[in-house]
């Protein structure tokens, strides 16, 4: 107990063995919903279910003692809601790479990740990228999980006179997440302890009531179902490739600055930004090896911090949850699709109240982060959503003649994107 308590400072941030595991125990009901909601989202881009279950619990864990012995904060990395769609949505179905081709994007941007981690220009990129920008970006991605959610749940469907349109609520899957959505949020409004996880029990229980049966129930999961170092580079020297780093990248990046400098705030502790930024970016490289969408250090941490995590050791401890919790895979696939839909619609509601920072006075400002937050979901694309906003904001200055507001960086990113538009959209030049 000593050595643990010298190691991760205890007796220096004022906590103890006790409070700092049940810190991560807390943490880890917290954030357990992820290893079902991530392997499902991930499952729709061609990967096997079972593969996707064991990579998101080996990812978890590997991110969990990353932070814990290199960052030592209590900060949870576990593979992003937002990022994961980007992964299936954008990079798998619109992009058109396969599953594998999407793990080479990750690992390449997790080494850019590192880069940017290691270096100086994670101070450089943060102050090139206007908080406009950064708070569009959020609340585009919390628009498009919401999407999904609806979508996934059958409260909206492909409109025959629109592009969507309600659901049959008569049918029992969409019945079901009506009734699963209700309890989430009367769960979640009331901060009821593992809300996430309690709702996809009662989804789960309300699926074999109704008689629905799960997409994944008949597939039995096991370890010979493994996808490690499955990953491809064999389109990386098209063009569509590196733009689906460099956008991946811009997410990981912000949304990871964001939140780790929001996390070390929390617990008043400064000084572990750069070492817990450190080990996110070796997480999210790792990822792409291990078999799943980039990890992040998810708002779920907050729960632990309230609860008296201030070190690594609840960063380890839930590290140690996540491998227990590979005595409960062969379950995982009886989870249905409205289980996880009303986690996606809330966490979206989460992320979409971002938009309450953003200023929506100054056009210049407003106009494109107003385009990037509804490009995102309207063409069901985070890269094409991001791109268009970065396009816009250097035009809004320019024509306004502000152009010196602009940072050098900000522009040639700008210009990074148009040209992709143009090679990609008009095959005549």
């Amino acid at each position: 107990m000593k050595v643990i308590g010298d190691f991760f400072g205890l007796t220096t941030h004022q906590t103890s063995f006790k409070q700092e595991v049940m810190a991560g125990v807390v943490g880890f009901f917290t954030i357990v919903y992820i290893i079902a909601v991530n392997a499902l989202i991930l499952s729709q881009s061609g990967m096997p279910f079972e593969g996707a279950v064991i990579a998101t619990i080996m990812t978890c864990a590997l991110g969990c003692f990353l932070m814990a012995f290199i960052g030592n904060a209590p900060i949870i990395l576990v593979p992003g809601m937002g990022i994961n769609a980007m992964f299936t949505y954008t990079l798998v179905q619109a992009m058109g790479f396969t599953w594998q081709e999407a793990l080479g994007i990750v690992a390449m941007s997790g080494v850019l990740f590192i880069i940017v981690a290691f270096t100086r220009l994670s101070g450089i990129l943060n102050d090139a990228i206007p908080q406009s920008l950064k708070d569009a970006i959020t609340v585009g991605l919390g628009f498009f999980l919401l999407l999904i959610g609806l979508e996934k749940g059958g409260l909206v469907v492909q409109g025959e006179n629109s592009l969507i349109a309600i659901g049959d609520f008569a049918q029992p899957a969409a019945l079901a997440t009506i009734l699963t959505l209700l309890v989430a949020f009367i769960l979640f409004v009331k901060n009821v302890p593992g809300h996430f996880l309690w709702t996809i029990l009662f989804g789960t229980v309300l699926s074999f009531i109704m008689g629905i049966k799960p997409s994944n129930a008949s597939g039995s999961v096991s370890w010979d179902s493994l996808i490690w170092f499955e990953l491809s580079f064999e389109r990386w020297l098209e063009i569509p490739f590196w733009v689906g780093i460099f956008s991946l990248t811009m997410v990981l990046v912000f949304e990871n600055i964001g939140l780790i400098h929001g996390h070390a705030s929390f617990i008043k502790r400064p000084e572990t930004y750069s070492p817990a930024l450190k080990a996110n970016a070796l997480s999210a490289f790792s990822s792409g090896f291990l078999g799943t969408s980039p990890t992040v250090s998810t708002v779920e941490s907050t729960a632990a911090m309230a609860a008296g995590g201030r070190t690594g050791l609840t960063s380890l401890t839930i590290g140690v949850l996540f491998l227990a919790s590979t005595l409960f895979i062969p379950y995982m696939g009886y989870i249905p699709d409205h289980a996880v839909a009303p986690i996606l619609m809330i966490i979206g509601i989460l992320m979409i109240q971002h938009m309450r920072h953003m200023n929506m006075e100054d056009f210049t400002e407003s106009i494109p982060a107003i385009m990037l937050i509804v490009m995102i979901p309207f063409t069901f694309s985070i890269a094409d959503g991001i791109a268009i906003g970065f396009i816009l904001y250097p035009f809004m200055k320019f024509i306004m003649g502000r152009a010196k507001e602009v940072s050098i960086p900000l522009y040639s990113i700008a210009a990074l994107f148009l040209l992709y538009f143009v090679l990609h959209y008009l095959p005549f030049i």
